[in-house]
């Protein structure tokens, strides 16, 4: 039995769907921008979605009138793609889980109205959206396929481990199908969060540049639909690719650095090599984790060397293209990876100019056409909880 991915959905700055999410990564299309939807003082680039919560509503396909927040409105867009595409809607005879990762949950309707909790009664219905379990329920319960809901949230590497507890669940006969990944909206907290940490660029990210300052927040979701590959050969289900290996480590040198000699990211993408039975040589590219921030780019170049040695493969980050969507992130780029799989190719990355000598190492700076037997795509949260995959060809 293998773990394969049959379906995927995406919405992010960059496109509401698979589709327009490979446009605009094949043309260098970036969505970091000015804010538009969320109020603020702050006037930094970000990766938002240009939907306002009635827009969000409509592409969900709910009332006008339903009581709402930004994170699980953005999931239950990706999701329903992810379901639509594995044609699970009608697999009722099969366990099917729902694993999703997020760390803000309902807190942009909660920064919103929290006036009207201190003085009246009159937004209470707000109040209960904001906790992360209830963004999880909200989406399987609009798709209404799911015999079991759980939420993750590990920072930056949520959605990630969402994928490595939905393949668990599967491996382990605890569910035949899982719809897995993460969603997050841009928030105050998000904003003001990471300004005090001083790592937000005032500009578009570098992400690798010898001049990067820091990340731009970004918002969205991804989900990945994994299968017992049997449940999927007998119901006829088109793979799009294998899970083949994953790996998380946690090395808890620093509240939200990684140390100098990543062992955290090392270990990770140990485990995932070896879980998929891959020497470092098969790897065809590598979706790398990829701020932009200064201890980021350059341990995770530091796990790269120690892993490949003088043979890195090809990498580049898309954080500069969607923003850094925090929890959602490993959803997004999971997904991201699987089109690139499908496709051949490896995104650029985008505004790279100058090699820095303390990583040595480029990234793709073009897009680039390259045969993609096997990929691996980095997640790496605060608290040095690591997270690697390893989407391969069948």
């Amino acid at each position: 039995m293998q773990v394969w991915a049959t379906g995927v959905g995406i919405i992010s700055s960059i496109g509401g769907d698979c589709k327009a999410t490979l446009e605009s990564l094949k043309h260098s299309r970036s969505g970091i921008g000015k804010i538009k939807h969320l109020k603020t003082m702050h006037n930094l680039p970000v990766g938002e979605i240009d939907m306002d919560y009635d827009e969000l509503l409509r592409c969900a396909g709910l009332p006008q009138n339903t009581i709402s927040v930004r994170t699980p409105l953005i999931g239950l867009i990706a999701a329903r793609q992810a379901v639509a595409q594995a044609d699970i809607v009608d697999c009722k005879k099969y366990k099917i889980a729902f694993v999703s990762g997020t760390t803000v949950g309902g807190m942009d309707r909660m920064e919103q109205f929290y006036d009207h909790f201190l003085n009246d009664n009159t937004k209470n219905s707000y109040l209960y959206p904001h906790d992360i379990g209830d963004s999880s329920d909200f989406i399987a319960s609009n798709i209404g396929i799911f015999s079991f809901v759980t939420s993750i949230s590990t920072a930056c590497s949520s959605a990630a481990n969402a994928i490595i507890f939905g393949a668990e669940l599967i491996k382990h006969g605890k569910a035949d199908i899982a719809v897995c990944g993460g969603c997050e909206s841009l928030s105050l907290y998000h904003i003001n969060g990471f300004n005090s940490l001083k790592i937000l660029d005032s500009n578009p990210c570098r992400p690798f540049d010898i001049s990067r300052a820091g990340l731009n927040l970004g918002e969205g979701a991804g989900y990945v639909v994994l299968e017992n590959s049997d449940v999927a050969i007998a119901r006829g289900a088109e793979p799009l690719c294998r899970l083949s290996g994953y790996g998380n480590a946690c090395d808890a040198y620093h509240q939200t650095a990684t140390s100098e000699n990543a062992q955290g990211p090392y270990l990770a993408m140990s485990k995932a090599l070896k879980l998929a039975h891959l020497k470092h040589s098969e790897i065809s590219c590598v979706n790398a984790h990829g701020t932009g921030t200064g201890n980021n780019d350059l341990t995770e170049c530091v796990a790269l060397k120690r892993i490949f040695g003088n043979d890195v493969p090809p990498f580049s980050s898309t954080k500069a293209f969607t923003g850094h969507a925090t929890s959602a992130a490993g959803g997004i780029e999971a997904v991201i990876s699987i089109l690139c799989l499908q496709n051949n190719f490896l995104p650029a990355n985008l505004r790279f100019k100058s090699i820095d000598s303390a990583l040595g190492l480029m990234p793709a700076i073009e897009p680039m056409d390259i045969y993609c037997e096997n990929i691996m795509t980095n997640s790496f949260g605060f608290g040095g909880n690591d997270t690697s995959l390893i989407f391969s060809k069948i």
